[in-house]
């Protein structure tokens, strides 16, 4: 019966020592596991860092394509236009010969927005920063613009908040406030008119941040598509192993 015992007692040794052995290197039963980013065993703190710094790449990128002269007014896909309740003021002008007015009023709304783009990426920049870990797996191995959408629905109304001002002190400069005013007063004195006035500071906001958040999106899908073109080893190492 002894000699009975120890042969269990050698092969329950033996086999708790092989699965302990045979345990995948990620698993424990603990909870203070950092488990490893599943594209290519890179480690949490880089996936996070690469991720941040496409992200400040194609922040930066698209402040600087939309800052410059006609980026937003001489393209068509984030052009600014007159507001859909308005479209009856603009078509109501150009019909009485006051097209010129109306396209003064189109240009300085989208020169508001280019001139407010020059401070868009200090605040990007920083709402990037709060981007978390449980994040980032799900964002790198998304959709193309993935971490764009991540980044807008997680900061609008915080970017809102911050870009209204700045939106608000483009328009003075242009003097797209001016045009606004002198087109709606005008539309509004003509007969059997019903008086309007949208809200200019919040329209012309709301489009600049969707044109910045469109740029960003394009900018985002070239970098997963051509991560060695940003020359950034971070996120190459990231974005480069898909």
């Amino acid at each position: 019966m002894k000699h009975i015992l120890v042969l269990l007692s050698i092969v329950v040794t033996y086999f708790s020592t092989e699965a302990q052995i045979s345990r995948p290197s990620g698993s424990t039963t603990g909870s203070t596991t950092t488990v490893s980013n599943p594209l290519t065993g890179t480690g949490n703190e880089t996936l996070v860092s690469g991720l941040k710094e496409a992200l400040s790449v194609s922040a930066i990128k698209s402040a600087d394509i939309l800052s410059a002269t006609n980026g937003f007014f001489g393209n068509q896909a984030i052009k600014i236009l007159m507001p859909p309740e308005a479209k009856a003021v603009e078509s109501k002008l150009r019909s009485f010969g006051l097209g010129s007015e109306v396209d003064k009023m189109l240009l300085t709304m989208n020169r508001a927005a280019e001139e407010a783009a020059k401070d868009a990426a200090p605040i990007f920049l920083d709402a990037i920063k709060g981007m978390s870990v449980n994040d980032a797996v799900a964002l790198v191995t998304g959709p193309n613009d993935a971490a764009t959408q991540y980044l807008r629905k997680s900061t609008s109304a915080q970017l809102t908040e911050k870009f209204t001002p700045v939106i608000d002190k483009a328009l003075d400069k242009t003097e797209a406030t001016k045009y606004w005013s002198d087109v709606f007063t005008t539309y509004n004195k003509l007969p059997f008119a019903t008086p309007i006035n949208p809200d200019l500071e919040k329209y012309v906001t709301e489009k600049a941040l969707d044109g910045l958040f469109y740029t960003m999106a394009q900018q985002e899908a070239q970098i997963r598509k051509d991560p060695a073109a940003t020359a950034n080893s971070l996120i190459q190492s990231v974005f480069g192993k898909k």
